[in-house]
Formats: structure tokens, sequence, C-alpha cells
């Protein structure tokens, strides 16, 4: 989800992403979640760092070079996201287009208490 968000809004420079605390990672809308729901992103994100320590002779480069990607860390990151999405909403996500789309409203309400409303202007009796 967060990767989406950095695609879309952080842009590049050369072939790297721009990370931004101010554009990319401060405005990011992180979701509720309750103790339980916490507990279970930890332990799946757990489950990938066991997946990637199964190949300690490999790099990171190694590990997500996609064309050779171990089954098992693929696997492990995919349930990490789809438990991720579930945050954000039940239904899954078709792609990153509609992440972002359904990040955006969320941010959106959260700084829409914080845009002001011009006030209306009193016509003058003259």
């Amino acid at each position: 989800m967060h990767m989406a968000w950095l695609r879309y809004i952080g842009g590049r420079l050369k072939s790297d992403y721009r990370y931004s605390i101010g554009i990319v990672y401060n405005p990011f809308p992180w979701p509720e979640a309750d103790d339980r729901q916490r507990a279970r992103i930890r332990e799946l994100a757990q489950r990938v760092l066991d997946a990637r320590a199964r190949f300690p002779e490999a790099t990171m480069a190694d590990l997500y070079d996609s064309d050779v990607m171990k089954p098992e860390l693929r696997q492990a990151h995919r349930t990490l996201d789809a438990a991720v999405d579930k945050l954000y909403r039940s239904d899954p996500f078709p792609g990153d287009r509609q992440r972002v789309e359904h990040l955006f409203m969320l941010y959106e309400k959260l700084v829409s208490p914080l845009i002001a409303v011009p006030k209306k202007r009193r016509r003058s009796r003259t």
C-alpha cells in the first residue's frame, strides 16, 4: 500500500524513487488498526523476514529479482500485502491505481478539516 503511494506521489530521480518525509511519509493515510490486527501484521512481517533468512547468501537484489524470486518469499509478501489491504477495506484492490485512489479519498478526509472555508462577503447597502 505504501509502495503504491510512493510510486504515485514520490516521483523519481533517475531510476530511483524520491522518498521525502514531507511529500510521501507524513501525508500517507495510515489505517486504523486494533491490537489484534497490529499483532497479525507483525506476525506476517516476521514471516517475510524468516523467508529472507532462509537464503543468507542472497543479496536484497537477488531476493527481489522478480524473475527468480523464491516462491516462499513471494507468498509471504502476498499474504502480508493482502492483510494490509484489508486494514483499508474488506474488498481486495484490483491494482495499485485503485489503492492510490482509495488512499487519496482517505487523505482528503484527513485534510478537509484543515482547509479554511472562505467567508461569504456581505453586501453593503448603498
